[in-house]
């Protein structure tokens, strides 16, 4: 359900309401990536304040939790329609801090793709190296050949006085 401006300054305080009319269009697109990953996590803090107030709220009402201000809470509708109008801004911000990073990945493959087909050779992967006659393998000379280990146990397992099981 969408919610009127006008309710929403009613149900917001000054600083809020500037933080969600930042996440809308025009303004949404001039922010940076750093002026976004703000907006986002402090969007995100006062959303869910408003959640844990609106919690509180309801336990009150319920009388399962002490008030906690001088008047006990009737009701938590406005802290609760605060906490949905703050989760709708996260919710845009979200979305078009994800359609940015899409645009860069998919600016990368294309560029990358020029690149090779240009025939750069730096576009590509990377040459890979052979290992030179530095190493060798060495065998291990500890361990008896496949299968003889089971032999070799019950062998000396026939000697201790046991026998198969």
């Amino acid at each position: 359900m969408s919610v009127s401006r006008r309710r929403e300054q009613r149900l917001l305080d000054t600083n809020e309401v500037e933080l969600v009319n930042r996440s809308r269009r025009p303004d949404l697109g001039k922010e940076g990536h750093s002026e976004l990953s703000e907006l986002l996590r402090l969007l995100r803090e006062r959303r869910d304040r408003a959640r844990d107030v609106s919690r509180r709220q309801r336990r009150e009402v319920r009388g399962k939790a002490a008030p906690s201000g001088a008047r006990p809470a009737a009701d938590n509708t406005g802290t609760r329609e605060k906490a949905a109008v703050l989760a709708a801004a996260v919710k845009r911000v979200s979305k078009e801090q994800e359609r940015r990073r899409k645009t860069t990945a998919t600016s990368a493959r294309r560029a990358l793709a020029m690149r090779r087909e240009a025939g750069d050779p730096a576009a590509g992967r990377p040459a890979t190296r052979s290992a030179g006659e530095g190493m060798r393998s060495i065998p291990d000379e500890t361990r008896a050949p496949s299968g003889a280990l089971n032999e070799e146990g019950r062998e000396i397992a026939m000697r201790r006085g046991g026998g198969p099981r």
